[in-house]
């Protein structure tokens, strides 16, 4: 079993523990298996019965309706504080997503008896929130789990049972009416579209490393992505995969509504294909756009250099909405708050994540005031440095340069093996929640590269930085151009001996003459001496499943726009230097000879 999915060990030793669920609302009768012991709505399973069930907590199963008159059914496993008198009233923490299936997260778990998930049971016991008096509900979006209906791909139908689940929970005769969201991926995306919905029971969001429009996981600018078409045929693997024997008769039949449904899979497969980000389809899902006016309290997480769930659209995301902010960001990779690696490092870098995180739903769930003041954003930039800021981005100066016109050829990097690309080749099963991470270059992508050769790119070079610079934000380029085709734009830090990281990137298909895109959000500082090299030409990298044209591109004027800030008047916080960060400079990094001459400043100062 894979232990990133937070599962533990099969109970097998525990065979003649009863295995009952109880449902809260309409449901069967519960069953009882190998042990003469039985369960109603008011007889809730705990651990000492079932041990998948975390200390602490009483389990109970419900269903309930969507909110779109669609006839879907949700399926809802309900984790309630076992010291509690069943009519206590709590607030609630909810999850809503795709990986809270009995039988596992993404895949069959070996689990031996039925049981809520482990997902999130580190969050529950990390934070102690049965003892705290919260209770935790975990939905199954439609089609995955015990719930009926197609996977949407967080569209229309999702988010009715998004709104569906945040207004059940508030409604229990057990619920305060306070309801807070917890996730990370996708789960978290629920959050992020539960927001734009604007629902007046939820109270705060906790999301980490979400998307923040959909239609950037599968495309970038009309160029698919290397998992466009894996990544919802990983969804619907996750939506067929098979309830376990002792799941209850309704929960089994729920669960095999694609057997008797062929429209779910041929719809995830069609619908989801769209390479026009204007689509009715992508609008729908764009949370970015969707935010203005918000103001749900949020705390999120996003990781600048991750390969999974890149923060790109996340600075207007964050522009749009108007309640109160927190987040943790920094150059990590697709990880919890409270992750470690094999040696017992944070892989964020910084402690304390449940500590902060129920700092927060304390005060906007029970109206506790934190007697810490938690900074409003703590930050990790390129260097390992964490600092203290009221909001992301703190610009000092923004502005455009300039670039070198030139030419490349579309060719996607058969003319020369070009800077190396930063994705690993996709692994079978890839998806939202578990993607691979870079790897270490090879031999031929860390040798030397001549910066003028003639190639599928051509390059420009800023003025050394006078002292520390930071580019933050989003950068965004403007292109006019002859020719169809792609273009890969990248930006590297380059040191003074040619050691050159790529720190950001993105791809477009081409417009007629003029081309605009954003790149993704970034927080890179440079060294006193470090040039920006910007980087543009054909498509090479495997993270992108381009078609080049074959053509010769002419780019007759290029525009970056650049946010920057000023290093030395960061306001530092605790946290240590996150251990990814070191991968991804030493799988990013190359040498390049005959650096060009500088055409543009790089500098933080509006004069000069």
């Amino acid at each position: 079993m894979n232990l990133r999915r937070r599962v533990v060990s099969p109970i097998a030793a525990a065979g003649a523990l009863a295995i009952i669920t109880s449902l809260t609302t309409g449901g069967l009768p519960a069953v009882a298996h190998a042990a003469p012991a039985s369960a109603s709505a008011d007889a809730p399973i705990t651990h000492e019965e079932n041990p998948r069930v975390p200390e602490g907590a009483a389990w109970t199963q419900t269903y309930f309706p969507s909110s779109d008159s669609s006839g879907v059914e949700l399926h809802a496993d309900v984790l309630r504080p076992a010291h509690l008198p069943a009519d206590a009233k709590t607030p609630v923490i909810l999850s809503v997503g795709p990986y809270f299936a009995h039988a596992g997260e993404t895949s069959p778990a070996g689990w031996d008896r039925v049981g809520p998930s482990a997902r999130f049971q580190d969050f529950i016991d990390g934070a102690g929130l049965m003892e705290r008096g919260y209770t935790v509900v975990m939905v199954d979006l439609r089609g995955f789990g015990g719930s009926t209906g197609c996977l949407d791909f967080l569209g229309p139908g999702e988010q009715a049972d998004i709104k569906a689940a945040v207004e059940w929970a508030a409604s229990q005769p057990w619920s305060t009416g306070k309801v807070g969201m917890y996730g990370k991926s996708y789960d978290a995306n629920t959050g992020l579209a539960a927001n734009v919905l604007k629902l007046k029971p939820l109270r705060a969001i906790v999301a980490q490393e979400p998307t923040w429009n959909r239609y950037n996981y599968l495309f970038s600018n009309g160029v698919p992505r290397s998992n466009a078409t894996s990544s919802p045929r990983s969804y619907y693997s996750i939506a067929t995969m098979p309830p376990l024997a002792d799941d209850s008769d309704r929960y089994r039949a729920n669960a095999e509504y694609e057997k008797t449904h062929p429209e779910c899979e041929s719809d995830n497969r069609t619908n989801t294909q769209n390479p026009d980000p204007k689509s009715s389809f992508w609008r729908a899902r764009d949370f970015a756009s969707r935010a203005a006016g918000s103001s749900t309290p949020l705390f999120v997480t996003s990781g600048f250099i991750e390969d999974n769930t890149k923060p790109e659209d996340m600075q207007k995301y964050l522009a749009n909405h108007h309640g109160p902010e927190r987040g943790w960001l920094g150059p990590w990779e697709h990880v919890r708050g409270n992750e470690t690696n094999g040696d017992g490092q944070l892989k964020m870098g910084r402690a304390g994540w449940f500590d902060e995180v129920m700092r927060f739903y304390d005060q906007h769930l029970r109206g506790i005031e934190p007697s810490v003041t938690d900074p409003a954003f703590s930050i990790e930039d390129s260097l390992g440095h964490w600092r203290a800021q009221p909001t992301w981005p703190v610009i000092d100066n923004s502005y455009k340069v300039r670039l070198s016109p030139g030419q490349y050829v579309d060719d996607g990097g058969n003319a020369q093996t070009a800077a190396l690309p930063k994705t690993t080749p996709q692994a079978a099963g890839w998806d939202i929640e578990y993607a691979p991470e870079a790897g270490s270059p090879t031999a031929d992508q860390t040798s030397a590269l001549s910066a003028d050769a003639p190639s599928n790119s051509f390059w420009t070079f800023s003025t050394p930085a006078s002292g520390q610079v930071r580019i933050t934000g989003t950068p965004e380029i403007t292109l006019k151009t002859r020719g169809q085709g792609n273009v890969w734009v990248r930006l590297w830090d380059v040191a003074p001996d040619g050691k050159a990281t790529m720190f950001n990137e993105n791809v477009a298909a081409l417009d007629d003459r003029s081309t605009s895109f954003a790149l993704k959000a970034t927080d890179w500082t440079f060294e006193r001496g470090h040039q920006l090299g910007v980087q543009i030409g054909t498509i090479t990298s495997r993270g992108w499943r381009a078609v080049p044209s074959g053509q010769t591109i002419t780019v007759t004027d290029a525009r970056l726009a650049l946010e920057v800030q000023d290093p030395r008047f960061d306001s530092p916080t605790q946290g240590d230097r996150s251990p990814y960060l070191d991968r991804y400079v030493a799988a990013n990094t190359m040498t390049l000879d005959n650096v060009s001459a500088p055409t543009f400043p790089l500098r933080v100062s509006k004069k000069g």
